[in-house]
């Protein structure tokens, strides 16, 4: 079976949801995301755990976009951990968002978020 499957996907997104909720949220190369969330219309300070928290509840495994294996990361931050990306539709930024993550002991790891 090539990985992840569908059980893996499911932990990780339940393990992002946890940390997104206690508020352990890190940004990986912020001045991208920051200049994704200007395009996207929202502010990191105030909108990102909710967006987070929005995106991450409507995402199932079945929203899967990253490949298989996950990718690794070679950001010093996050360096060896897999890379899972999703596309979803946000109601709260009214479109359709690609994001990806990694986990690592209860925090979630924010690589990228764009329309």
């Amino acid at each position: 079976m090539k990985r992840p499957s569908y059980r893996e996907i499911d932990r990780k997104l339940k393990a992002a949801g946890s940390a997104v909720e206690s508020g352990n949220v890190f940004l990986i190369k912020q001045e991208i995301i920051a200049s994704d969330a200007l395009e996207l219309g929202y502010l990191i300070d105030e909108d990102l755990h909710m967006i987070l928290a929005e995106l991450i509840a409507v995402t199932s495994p079945n929203d899967y976009r990253g490949t298989r294996p996950p990718q690794r990361s070679y950001e010093k931050e996050i360096e060896g951990l897999d890379l899972f990306a999703f596309q979803v539709k946000s109601v709260i930024l009214a479109c359709d968002v690609y994001y990806k993550f990694a986990i690592r002991d209860g925090c979630f790891y924010l690589v990228s978020l764009h329309g």
